[in-house]
């Protein structure tokens, strides 16, 4: 007779001592003592975990089926029922395929009877079989859970750590691959690094992933970018716990690449200085927009220097249009000299900022005295109305009277809330404010010629409205009070030296 072997064991059953190969000497000495002939075996080491679909189980079973006849297979040859049959679903499915293709079980340790009685022990058996599969899982489950209250991953370490037989510290950072997770979150946290970047600066710096694979891919990145673990948290079926392994990364830190990850336009090179006129002036001519352009020149000894321009963009210009043209050094210190218009010389900085004070001050005391004035005299009014109520309950007021007089006393109150309100809406930080922006004013011109690109783009914005380029001059209509600023004081010396 023609036989297929089968042997199995699960990983927590290897630990325990159990082993593939001993299933597979006893299951051929049975088939040799039988002379029954092996036409093919099938070992695999499965797990028991629930809902697992057994691939191995399938394929032979499939196999099996499927070469039935043409193999003429009369038999399964397994140690023992549990090793083939690990719930009461596979014990129907190998019923099923003895009574169709005649294939029976055979045990080295188990065997079953003919009849009902053969049959009540092989569903006994069955049974059994699935009650320890279960009860297993139990167990398994209940060692995880009482690992996870603990505060330790009850299965193997991330990437970055390293499982330990320590029973105090089962999980430690792995002394090399913990740096590489600690160095990916530093260059990842810095906003302007794609992952392809982030993988080619740690291979650049000695970092190896893996043996097998020594540069990292996009899914490892993301796989570290986005665990809690390395910030000493377990997440374990969909809860976030406490851990008490040490964490590789600080929430700041962990923090920061959330919202590098979370931005919809990521960089995806290094960050590239943006012309400053470009778009942001317009001809003075034609009114169309200012563009910048590169001009790269060769060096005789080698090499090439480039040199930023500004030029209209119209490419159709009419006879009487002048050539645009500004060397970008040209236009920054057009700016300038534009901004610095705006700087007073300090004594007359020092008088106009303590003017400027003096008026606000005097606004405000001015607002607080008519303030108190009218809330005095809404207190006033209140006390009158509710007099004119007593002397009307006390019959010394008839009600025509008393109905004229509540209804001006009650106009007059609306008027002294409209009034307090009007008084109330007034910005008691104005002052503050104003003079805030008076000594950033005085202090554009410097801020402009330290600043970056986009720095400088950011204070001509906010300075002025409209900006134009021509042949030779560059004009920036300012905003106010920056325009009266730039007009500067007109001093005139007279007897009094009025100014």
């Amino acid at each position: 007779m023609n036989v297929v072997i089968w042997a199995r064991v699960s990983s927590r059953e290897q630990r325990e001592g159990y082993s593939i190969d001993a299933q597979l000497r006893t299951t051929r000495e049975r088939a040799q003592r039988e002379d029954w002939k092996v036409v093919r075996e099938f070992a695999v080491a499965e797990s028991a975990k629930r809902g697992a679909e057994r691939l191995a189980f399938n394929e032979m079973f499939a196999w099996v089926r499927r070469n039935a006849k043409k193999e003429k297979i009369g038999g399964i040859l397994s140690h023992k029922l549990d090793r083939v049959c690990r719930n009461i679903r596979d014990a129907v499915r190998l019923q099923d395929l003895e009574d169709t293709d005649d294939v029976k079980l055979l045990f080295v340790d188990n065997e079953f009877g003919p009849g009902a009685a053969g049959a009540l022990s092989f569903n006994v058996m069955a049974a059994v079989a699935q009650y320890y599969s279960d009860n297993l899982r139990s167990e398994v489950l209940k060692g995880k859970n009482e690992k996870i209250r603990q505060g330790w991953l009850p299965c193997g370490a991330p990437y970055g750590y390293i499982n330990s037989d320590d029973r105090d510290e089962p999980i430690k950072p792995h002394p090399d691959r913990a740096k590489l997770v600690v160095r990916v979150f530093e260059l990842y946290s810095r906003g302007n690094c794609t992952f392809k970047m982030v993988s080619d600066r740690v291979h650049r710096e000695g970092f190896v992933f893996r043996p097998s694979q020594p540069k990292l891919d996009r899914t490892a990145i993301s796989r570290m970018l986005n665990s809690r673990f390395y910030l000493g948290e377990i997440n374990w079926h969909k809860q976030t716990l406490p851990g008490k392994h040490r964490p590789l990364v600080t929430h700041r830190l962990f923090k920061l690449c959330q919202e590098a990850l979370a931005r919809k336009n990521r960089r995806t090179r290094e960050a590239v200085a943006s012309p400053l006129a470009g778009g942001l002036f317009r001809c003075e001519y034609c009114g169309r927009g200012i563009t910048s352009e590169i001009i790269r020149r060769r060096l005789r000894g080698g090499g090439v220097r480039e040199h930023l321009y500004y030029r209209c963009a119209n490419n159709e210009r009419d006879e009487g249009h002048p050539t645009v043209r500004w060397r970008a050094d040209d236009v920054e210190q057009a700016i300038w000299k534009d901004l610095a218009a705006m700087t007073l010389d300090p004594e007359q900085a020092a008088w106009l900022r303590q003017a400027l004070a003096g008026a606000f001050a005097d606004a405000i005391e001015v607002r607080e005295r008519r303030q108190k004035m009218l809330t005095q005299r809404r207190g006033e009014l209140v006390s009158m109305k509710d007099r004119l109520l007593t002397a009307f309950l006390a019959g010394a007021v008839d009600e025509v009277t008393f109905q004229n007089k509540s209804a001006e006393l009650k106009t007059q109150l609306g008027e002294m809330e409209e009034s307090l309100h009007r008084c109330n809406d007034g910005d008691i930080h104005s002052g503050d404010k104003s003079l805030a922006l008076f000594d950033w004013g005085q202090q554009a011109a410097e801020r402009f010629k330290g600043s970056t690109t986009a720095g400088k783009r950011e204070i001509v914005t906010a300075v002025s409205l409209n900006r134009t380029l021509g042949d030779v001059t560059l004009c920036l209509q300012k905003r106010k009070p920056f325009d009266l600023l730039a007009k500067r004081l007109s001093v005139t010396t007279t007897r009094g030296e009025r100014i």
